[in-house]
């Protein structure tokens, strides 16, 4: 189920934000038995590169992979760390 939940992550960001470099981390299982894993909903990091980014604060970029997620918030994610950068700063 959860290689199913980062493909479908995977495929939203890239549709949405065309990275050059995207990494998705399934941390689950740091998380077993706290409230927030008990829904079956998943916890993860995001690494994502793309020129979408230049020009945008820390906060519109978070904003930026949040929407592209869309509604696997609700479904698919519990938590999702993001940490995103233009090609230009790494």
């Amino acid at each position: 189920m959860n290689r199913n939940r980062m493909t479908r992550i995977r495929q939203r960001i890239e549709a949405e934000l065309a990275p050059e470099s995207l990494e998705i981390d399934d941390e689950s299982h740091l998380h077993a038995g706290h409230a927030g894993a008990r829904d079956g909903r998943g916890h993860y990091q995001v690494i994502v590169v793309s020129s979408v980014f230049a020009g945008k604060t820390r906060i519109q970029r978070h904003r930026l992979v949040f929407d592209a997620v869309g509604d696997l918030m609700e479904t698919d994610i519990h938590a999702l760390g993001v940490k995103a950068y233009t090609p230009d700063e790494i």
